[in-house]
């Protein structure tokens, strides 16, 4: 069923940086719940694995120094969901991640593998660039950290570097800090299926709660890469909360977003649903908040 050539086990993030300098074209699995699958498919015929699951060191969430929030790469889909911090300080991101497939996907599945699979339509992208993530990657030369939107080069491939693992992804204290957000996913089935289209908002609000102070808003499967509706953000802040600013600004985000055709869903649906998701998140990002609309 599965066509491995060799399979290598890491004992550590610097055992797992030798493997992958000394097997280049060897391919790193987490929990497989990616790779496995393809593998079964007949693709990846003939391949070298190098493991990472067993390396506990990049599991689990907590609070930096300097108050951003870690997310080690191997935290699985159900540990994010139900971690304390995530739900203390980026709640949505729990929502998001619990639905990726079922509790059996949500079990092994690992935010850096779904990330590091590069596509446009996994569950945690829009959070994540909606939240201003910041990827870590451990290579023969240390660690290294990018913007999650420099992460993501074009459609299934990210900035990965030879030698290189992602570690961690971060969130800034800045980017999470007083602010709520809101994600929605829409796909022909309410459970077990990739996105037609994810959006994921989040806000933050003056001290009346009469104003947007800021706006965050990201999109997965609205074009190749996750990506950014910036036109529709700059038209909302510093704009009073009113219903007719929501529905401006969810009108704006067709000046950003790029959906393509496919046997999914038309482009011409994927930009309804884009609009509607944009204003129903921004409404209940600001119910969140403590606004009111």
């Amino acid at each position: 069923m599965y066509d491995i050539k060799e399979y290598y086990e890491s004992r550590s993030v610097a055992d797992a940086v030798a493997l992958r300098l000394a097997h280049p074209e060897a391919h790193v699995i987490a929990g497989g719940s990616d790779v496995l699958v393809q593998m079964r498919d007949g693709h990846r015929a003939g391949v070298e694995l190098i493991s990472i699951y067993m390396l506990d060191e990049l599991r689990g969430v907590r609070l930096e120094e300097n108050g951003d929030l870690r997310i080690g790469s191997l935290t699985s889909f159900s540990h994010i969901t139900a971690d304390p911090l995530i739900q203390k300080y980026i709640r949505v991101l729990g929502e998001a991640v619990d639905m990726v497939g079922g509790p059996q996907i949500r079990n092994i599945g690992t935010i850096g593998g779904n990330t590091c699979n590069g596509v446009t339509s996994a569950d945690s992208a829009s959070t994540l660039h909606a939240y201003e993530a910041v990827v870590e990657l451990t290579g023969p030369d240390g660690a290294r950290r990018l913007p999650i939107r420099d992460f993501y080069k074009k459609a299934k491939v990210v900035d990965i570097r030879p030698g290189e693992i992602q570690t961690a992804i971060l969130i800034p204290k800045d980017s999470y800090e007083d602010t709520f957000g809101y994600y929605i996913k829409y796909a022909m089935r309410n459970a077990l299926d990739i996105a037609t289209n994810g959006c994921s908002v989040n806000v933050r609000l003056s001290p009346d709660k009469k104003t947007f102070e800021r706006v965050r808003i990201a999109y997965g499967v609205a074009g190749p890469i996750p990506m950014r509706a910036p036109t529709a953000e700059a038209a909302l802040c510093g704009q009073p909360v009113t219903m007719e600013n929501v529905e401006r600004f969810a009108r704006t985000v067709l000046a950003d977003i790029n959906p393509r055709d496919s046997w999914r869903a038309s482009k011409a649906l994927r930009q309804h649903v884009a609009v509607e998701s944009a204003k129903r998140c921004v409404i209940e990002s600001v119910k969140r908040a403590g606004g009111v609309l």
